[in-house]
Formats: structure tokens, sequence, C-alpha cells
């Protein structure tokens, strides 16, 4: 069998047996998909369709290419068959017309369009026997590879689904800035992707514990889980005064690498606070109007 991306995610016909489920994602192929980029070339004169070289970059990408150069070397070491797939008859574009085109593509509307298809590919996750919720990771990262115009390298923030395995948005984050600003228009980009933030939960690292984060989420019906640290130290300490020598140990992993070991124990309790965190809370929906309150909230901690 071939090992080539082309085999299912370009048009072919069917081998035989089918899915045991089949999702409208399924029954939208690539091209059809990736026609609703916007082509930002002169019509007159382009020999190459911007959906075959789309087409193109998804599959080098997916087979491992890192470079527009890489790209151009994948689909001109594909057989004939391949070509015929992508839309290529018998010559294929070079390095440079690949690359002029895809850089003045946009790569927003690009990331959103394929997100979507791919969400729209994956069956709905279901735990039978126990409450389950949608899990999104947020984290940021520095593209290995990818430099801007001045030769800076790229730092995206990004939203990771991880029941589906899908980037759901990135944002770009701005040289002069940090991650803490890029996080609203990234939530933003994943509730247009799932439609609402309703009971979603957004986990991230310690720099995320800000009251702005915890108060975007809970006004969408979403939840935060963060690591508390010095960055907010009223509620650190309030955290770290708990009784945690006296809280069972919910889950315990010896891990070994980069030359050391180490212990991570997770202790979680729910505790009641009439003097309130001083951290955003939602309120029960029962709760009449009025100022803000805290509730009963879990706490957990981590060793390492």
């Amino acid at each position: 069998m071939s090992s080539s991306p082309t085999e299912i995610l370009l048009p072919h016909r069917p081998t035989g047996t089918l899915p045991a489920v089949v999702t409208e994602g399924d029954r939208q192929g690539l091209f059809e998909v990736l026609s609703t980029i916007p082509d930002p070339r002169d019509p007159r004169g382009c020999r190459y369709s911007l959906v075959s070289i789309l087409a193109v970059a998804v599959c080098a990408v997916l087979a491992g290419a890192c470079t527009f150069a890489s790209v151009t070397d994948w689909v001109r070491n594909q057989d004939q068959e391949v070509w015929d797939r992508l839309g290529f008859s018998d010559r294929v574009p070079a390095a440079t017309t690949v690359w002029r085109l895809l850089i003045r593509i946009d790569a927003d509307v690009l990331s959103r369009v394929l997100a979507r298809w791919l969400l729209a590919r994956t069956a709905p996750v279901t735990m039978a026997g126990r409450r389950w919720r949608l899990v999104i990771a947020v984290d940021g990262k520095v593209e290995r590879g990818a430099r801007l115009a001045d030769g800076r390298q790229v730092h995206l923030l990004s939203a990771y689904d991880t029941s589906t395995g899908v980037v759901l948005a990135q944002v770009r984050i701005d040289a002069k800035s940090n991650e803490i600003p890029a996080f609203t228009p990234l939530m933003r980009l994943v509730a247009a992707q799932l439609g609402s933030l309703q009971d979603v939960l957004v986990v991230a690292d310690a720099l995320h514990a800000q009251t702005g984060h915890a108060e975007l989420l809970a006004a969408d019906g979403g939840h935060l889980m963060v690591t508390v640290k010095g960055n907010q130290p009223t509620l650190h300490n309030q955290l770290k005064s708990l009784p945690w020598a006296q809280i069972p140990i919910g889950s315990q992993t010896l891990e070994t690498g980069h030359g050391r070991k180490e212990t991570r124990t997770v202790k979680a309790v729910t505790v009641a606070t009439p003097a309130g965190w001083r951290f955003p809370t939602r309120s029960r929906p029962s709760e009449s109007p009025g100022p803000a309150r805290s509730r009963a909230r879990p706490a957990a901690k981590r060793h390492t």
C-alpha cells in the first residue's frame, strides 16, 4: 500500500471497506476545502491552480517537508498517478513558484480552514460511565526553521484539542510583546471554531494565571486551569497554606530523563473559602446578582 498522503487526502476511488463513522468532513475532500482560500494572483497567465499547489504543500508537510525546497522535492519524486491526483499533467511547479505563491497566502485564513476541516473529520469523543469535558491546552512555541523578513524567529501561541489532536487556532506573538496579550484573540478564534467555550476547560502554564484570562473564560462559560506561582503571590500563599500533608496522594509518577529523576505528585482537594479566593471565580447560576463571591473550588498541588 502506498504511503503517500494523497491516498487519504485527495479524491480517489473507494478501495472497498468504508469507515465505521462517516463524518461531514469525510464527504468534503481537501480540494473542495482549499478552493475556499482566496487566490492572490492575477488570473491571467496562471499555469498551476492554487488548490493544486496548496494540496502539494499540505501533503508534503505531512510527509516531513519543512522548507519550500523540500516541498518541491516531494512532489517531483512522486509518480504520474500522484501528479494526476494533485492536478498536474506533465510538469510540476518549480521551487520559486511554490515559494512566491505560499508567502502571499493569508496564513491565518489557511490555518482556520484546515482546522475546521480536520475537526469535521473527527468523530465526537464519548466516555461512557464518567463525566467528560473538552480540554484545550494552550502553549507558546518558537517555530523551528521559520523566520520573519527581519530574521526573527516565529513565536506562536497555540490552542490544542487534547481529544482529537487538532490545533484549533494559532496567534503570532509580536516581537515586543509576550503570550499574555495573545490569549484573548486566541480564545476568540477557538470559540469561532467550536461555536462556544461553554464547559470547555483551558489548561496553561503559570504565565497565564491572569485574572483577565479567568474572567474572559468565565464570561463565556469556560474554565481555566493553571499552575500558580509567584506572579500571583496572594493566591499562591493561600494555596500554599492548605494542609497538603494531610491530603492523600491522587497520582504519583517517577520519570527519568535529561540526566535527572523527577517525582510528580498530584493531590486534589475541595475547600470552602469564606473569606474568598483572591482570584476571580464564577458564581452559581442560582445565586442572586451582586458582588462577586467565591465558592468551593478544587485546588491541586504538584510537586516536582
